[in-house]
């Protein structure tokens, strides 16, 4: 029965991968068995609550091996019908080319950049760890074992192309150090990528670079044989270490293209797929399904789950008796608002933003206890460090600040794991160095995942490191991403007003914080942040022409506004835009009461010009940088590009006057 329960597996699959005339056969074909035998006898889940809080996690790594996924799931319970299988690949269907979260009922994460699943497992399992410590349960005796309403394991698939992105081994290090023993990677080893052979790139020993970093590994010789794959994850469980497990496979094994990299990502010829079901002993229906191997399979993934599940209704129940509800309401995706306008937050009259962020993230954290992570080794620079809430180790899995080393890749992968736990993750690096984690930016962004990136050293006025270290286009490339709302506060209120917005936020931000010491502004305001856009000094008389400004600039701006109406009479507004994003999203009437059409508007920001076109009637009026900066002081930085106070205020008085 497990045999045709497995034929049947593949045999969706290709129909699917036929039907829709695209896809990958190889893995379908190659890693049927690992993915039964891990739902079959492994994966406590429940196919009538697929969002419950305990389940076991599977990321699909290998995201490419979509079909094999929707496969198993419809074959394992899952709410989705033989019509979602024929959809495969097409518009507003279940069965996306790729796994995305929310669309198909027993994914778990959206995949598909290959090294991005590994990483964000690791996210998951920190989540786990720490969620198991902050829920625990009484013994029932002495001699019983700690006991937790949170107790659940990740599991991923992932093959050669997930080990040679180099993400996959800066989180696997970090799982490693961190003995993150709930995690158990499945490497179905094949030696076939869409190019060729692996040895012509790929020849290291994977297992023992996986030990090297503190890992489990086992091997299964014979991809086939379910019960071998079974021991080595029974053994992965018990081993006290994350787990890695490479199960030899043959790429679409069965196919006439079997072993080569042909088959890995195209449909089967009509014959070969005739061959091949005739092989399996299936008719050459489309989508034709064993019923008794779908009984078969379903039985025991119930047997198994059902008693787990009704144990952790015991559990919540007992948890519930005691503790206030609301303690856990976030793990059901109920998220109250959050208010922290009421917080006494205290500020030096002048300071750096990124010190001022650190002081309003550590009242934050007291109010917000659900607001974990940490920094690529850079907090003494970014000061994003919770410094009373402790650090995260297998020894304090309660602690909320995570050491991520000089891990960028890694951390904004991992960030998606612990915001796919219901955290509140953020992670923290110089803005220059955001394109380490773009990739991730932007697969939160496509989840609509809480995560907050906090990225100082904004602009090119941050010393000496040179231009490698000074950001010129990264605001404008983070602006760029759909679904991702950009903040470059002034001071100490914009900043409040910027977390206002991001603590209840359902999609991911970035704060950009400056080295600089700027001054608490008089008039700046919360409201106004909230807004994305507003008026922070006002004309006095008549209106002669508008800046708008973000974050250090913004005090640039009204010294500029002031000094211009005592000598030349010119009268200014001065806009603070702390968020491009949301002021866009404001209605056209109050658009046009912040920036009335007709009247003269000058940009200023340390950055790119891209995207502020639109704000202007001619780019003359962007006074911004558009050009890598240079090694030199800030102030000689500044004059060589032309952004010192006196380049920019001269460049105002022109384009006015």
């Amino acid at each position: 029965m497990e045999r045709r329960t497995i034929n049947n597996i593949k045999s969706l699959g290709m129909d699917m991968i036929y039907n829709a005339g695209s896809g990958h056969s190889g893995i379908v074909l190659g890693a049927a068995p690992i993915i039964y035998t891990l739902y079959a006898y492994h994966m406590n889940i429940s196919t009538s609550d697929p969002n419950w809080v305990n389940r076991d996690r599977f990321i699909m790594s290998a995201g490419h091996g979509s079909a094999l996924l929707y496969a198993t799931l419809y074959m394992a319970g899952y709410d989705l019908t033989k019509n979602d299988l024929r959809n495969f690949r097409k518009i507003g269907s279940k069965t996306p080319g790729h796994p995305e979260i929310n669309v198909t009922p027993g994914v778990d994460m959206s995949t598909g950049p290959l090294g991005q699943g590994i990483a964000s497992a690791v996210g998951m399992a920190i989540a786990e760890k720490m969620l198991k410590s902050k829920y625990p349960l009484p013994k029932k005796n002495r001699f019983d074992k700690e006991r937790s309403l949170i107790d659940y394991r990740i599991y991923t698939l992932c093959g050669d192309g997930d080990l040679m992105e180099g993400i996959s081994y800066e989180a696997a290090s970090l799982a490693g150090t961190l003995k993150l023993d709930n995690l158990i990677v499945l490497y179905d080893s094949n030696g076939i990528t869409l190019d060729g052979k692996t040895e012509v790139a790929f020849k290291e020993n994977v297992l023992e670079r996986f030990r090297a970093m503190g890992w489990y590994t086992d091997v299964v010789k014979n991809g086939l044989v379910v019960s071998d794959i079974d021991k080595a994850i029974t053994k992965a469980k018990q081993s006290g270490k994350p787990s890695i497990i490479e199960v030899k496979t043959i790429i679409g094994i069965g196919s006439a293209l079997a072993g080569t990299n042909e088959i890995h990502g195209k449909p089967l010829e009509k014959e070969d797929l005739e061959q091949l079901k005739t092989g399996f002993g299936i008719p050459n229906t489309p989508f034709y399904t064993d019923e008794q191997a779908i009984e078969n399979f379903r039985t025991k993934i119930t047997n198994r789950s059902n008693k787990k599940y009704q144990e952790w209704v015991e559990n919540y129940r007992e948890y519930t008796q005691k503790e206030d509800i609301k303690n856990i309401d976030y793990l059901f995706g109920k998220n109250e608002f959050i208010d922290i306008t009421d917080i006494n937050f205290e500020f030096h009259e002048k300071e750096a933003t990124r010190v001022t962020n650190g002081i309003v993230m550590n009242q934050i954290a007291k109010k917000v206890p659900t607001l974990v992570g940490g920094c690529a080794d850079l907090s003494s620079s970014t000061k994003a460090y919770l410094k009373e809430e402790g650090d995260f180790s297998i020894t304090n899995p309660s602690g909320k600040n995570i050491w991520f080393g000089v891990r960028e890749h890694a951390m904004g992968a991992i960030l998606n794991g612990l915001a796919l736990s219901k955290l509140k993750p953020f992670g923290s690096t110089f803005l220059v160095f955001s394109d380490y984690l773009k990739p991730s930016i932007r697969l939160a962004s496509l989840m609509n995942l809480p995560v907050t990136y906090i990225f100082t050293h904004d602009a090119i006025n941050v010393g000496q490191d040179g231009p490698t270290h000074e950001p010129v286009e990264q605001l404008a490339m983070l602006r760029s991403i759909p679904n991702h709302y950009v903040f470059r506060p002034a001071d100490g209120k914009e900043i409040i007003g910027s977390w206002s917005y991001m603590l209840n936020s359902p999609h991911p931000n970035t704060i950009a914080l400056s080295r600089v010491e700027t001054n608490q502004l008089e008039k700046s305001n919360v409201s106004g942040t909230l807004h994305g856009g507003y008026i922070i000094e006002k004309e006095n008389e008549n209106l002669h022409g508008i800046l708008i400004a973000t974050g250090s600039e913004v005090t640039t701006a009204i010294q500029i506004k002031n000094e211009l109406y005592k000598n030349y009479h010119l009268d200014l507004r001065v806009v603070s835009m702390p968020c491009r994003e949301l002021f866009l999203k404001q209605e056209n009437e109050y658009q046009k009461e912040i920036l009335p059409k007709g009247i003269r508007t000058i940009v200023i920001e340390a950055g790119s010009s891209m995207g502020w076109e639109s704000f202007v009637y001619d780019p003359k009026y962007l006074i911004t940088v558009n050009q890598f900066g240079a090694s030199g002081t800030k102030e000689e930085v500044l004059s060589f590009l032309e952004f010192d106070y006196e380049s920019i205020k001269n460049k105002v008085i022109k384009l006015l006057k």
